[in-house]
C-alpha cells in the first residue's frame, strides 16, 4: 500500500513519455514510408526530428523508470569517455539528418552506390537506433538525486515531439499543446536546477563537464547513536514549545498524512504558538506537490513558507517535526563532499533547539542512497511507524 502512490507517479509521468516517443517515432517513419519520394524539406526535417526526439524519449523514459523504481542503481553510468561517446552520437545523428535531408550528400561518405530512397531510410533507420542509445545513455548518466529533474526534462522533450507530430499531421493545436508542454517542462527543469543548485546543462546532456565520481572517497563516518521517540515525547515537546516548523517531504504523501498535520498544526497554532511550514523547492516528486496537499487539507497560505524564507530561523525554531523528507534536510549536503547530494540547498532542520523525525523503518533512505547524518544528532529523536497513524495520535493526543 505504501507504494501507490509512488506507483501512480512513476507510471503517470513514465508512461506517458514513454508513449509519446512511441507515438512520435511510429508516426514519423509511417508519414514518411506513406509518401516517399514526395515530401518537400520541411516535412522531411519534421519526420528526421520527430524519430530522434521520440527515440530519446523513449529509451530515457524508461531508464527514469527503472531508477525511481529501484530496479536499476541509482548510482549514474559512468562510461569512459562519457562527453566524448555523447557528443560522437550527436555528430552521427547530424549527418544522419544531412543525408536524410539530401540523399546526393551521400557519396561524400562514401555509400553513393545506395539510390536515394534506400539512403534516406537508411539515415532514419539509424537515426531511431542511435537517439535510442543516446536517450539511454543521458539518463544513466543521472545520478538518483537528480532524476526528478531528468523527469522535467524528458516532459519537455515529449513536447517537442508533440510538436513534430503535429507538423506532420498539419494540426495547429497539437502543434500548440505540445509547445506548451516543451516550453513548460524546460521552465519546470531550470527551476529546479536553480533550487537543486544543479547545472541545467549537465542534467540535460547527461552530466556534461562535471566530474566522474571517484569512489575513492570515504564515507562519512556516522557518530552517535539514533534516538528513538515516540509520539508522548513529541506531543510533551510540542505543548512546552513556542515557535514550531514542520517540514513535510514525499513520505507525507504517500502516508496521506496532510489532513491530520493540517488539524494539528490549526490545534496548536489555536494554543498560541507560531506554526510554520517549511516547504523545499523540491520536495516531494515535483515542484509545488506539497503546496497542493497542504492546500488540499486548509492549511492557511500564511502558515507556508518556501526554504530561504524560513531556514535562518531554525536557531530560534523550539521544535520541528519532518515528516517523509530525507535529501531535503540532509546535512551531508553541507558537511560530506562524497555524497551525491552535496552542494545542494537544504532545510537546515538540524539547527532546531529539537527535532522530531518520522519514519516508517530505520535505513530507509532518499535519492541519495544514503541514511540522513541528522538521525545521529543528539537534539533529534526518530518516531517510527507509518506517518498516518503517527499524525493520527498526535492529533488525538492534542484533543
Amino acid at each position: 500500500m505504501f507504494d501507490i502512490p509512488d506507483g501512480r507517479f512513476i507510471a503517470h509521468h513514465v508512461v506517458r513519455r514513454t508513449f509519446a516517443g512511441i507515438a512520435a517515432m511510429t508516426g514519423a517513419a509511417g508519414e514518411y514510408l506513406g509518401n516517399v519520394g514526395s515530401l518537400d524539406a520541411g516535412t522531411l526535417g519534421a519526420i528526421y526530428l520527430a524519430v530522434l526526439i521520440g527515440a530519446v524519449t523513449f529509451t530515457g523514459s524508461v531508464v527514469a523508470f527503472t531508477k525511481l523504481s529501484g530496479m536499476m542503481s541509482s548510482a549514474p553510468l559512468v562510461l569512459p569517455g562519457r562527453d566524448q561517446l555523447n557528443l560522437g552520437m550527436a555528430g552521427v545523428l547530424a549527418l544522419g539528418m544531412a543525408a536524410f535531408l539530401n540523399p546526393s550528400l551521400g557519396g561524400a561518405v562514401g555509400v553513393d552506390g545506395l539510390d536515394p530512397e534506400a539512403l534516406q531510410l537508411a539515415s532514419l533507420s539509424l537515426s531511431a537506433v542511435v537517439s535510442s542509445v543516446l536517450g539511454f545513455h543521458l539518463v544513466a548518466s543521472i545520478g538518483g538525486p537528480d532524476m526528478p529533474v531528468v523527469v522535467t526534462v524528458l516532459n519537455s522533450y515529449s513536447g517537442w515531439a508533440l510538436v513534430a507530430e503535429g507538423f506532420l499531421l498539419g494540426n495547429p493545436l497539437l502543434c500548440q499543446v505540445g509547445a506548451l508542454i516543451g516550453f513548460s517542462g524546460a521552465i519546470l527543469t531550470w527551476i529546479m536546477c536553480e533550487a537543486m543548485g544543479r547545472s541545467i546543462t549537465s542534467v540535460i546532456f547527461g552530466g556534461a563537464g562535471t566530474a566522474a565520481p571517484s569512489g575513492g572517497g570515504e564515507a562519512a563516518v556516522m557518530e552517535g547513536e539514533i534516538t528513538i521517540g515516540s509520539v508522548d515525547n513529541l506531543m510533551e515537546s510540542l505543548l512546552e514549545a513556542d515557535n514550531i516548523m514542520v517540514v513535510p517531504g514525499y513520505g507525507l504523501a504517500v502516508a496521506q498524512a496532510q489532513f491530520a498535520v493540517a488539524d494539528i498544526a490549526k490545534k496548536l497554532k489555536a494554543m498560541g504558538k507560531n506554526v510554520r511550514f517549511g516547504i523545499h523547492p523540491v520536495a516531494g516528486r515535483m515542484p509545488g506537490q506539497l503546496n497542493v496537499l497542504l492546500a488540499e487539507a486548509n492549511v492557511p497560505y500564511d502558515m507556508v513558507f518556501e526554504m530561504d524564507e524560513v531556514n535562518e530561523d531554525f536557531d530560534n525554531t523550539d521544535v520541528t517535526i519532518v515528516i517523509g523528507a530525507s535529501d531535503t534536510v540532509s546535512s551531508a549536503a553541507e558537511d560530506d563532499p562524497n555524497c551525491s547530494i552535496y552542494g545542494m540547498p537544504v532545510l537546515r532542520v538540524w539547527k532546531s533547539k529539537m527535532v522530531f523525525v518520522s519514519k516508517r523503518t530505520i535505513g530507509n533512505t532518499g535519492y541519495a542512497g544514503m541514511e540522513n547524518p541528522i538521525l545521529y544528532k543528539d537534539n533529534v529523536e526518530v518516531v517510527l511507524g507509518d506517518a498516518h497513524d503517527t499524525c493520527e495520535a498526535l492529533r488525538s493526543a492534542l484533543d
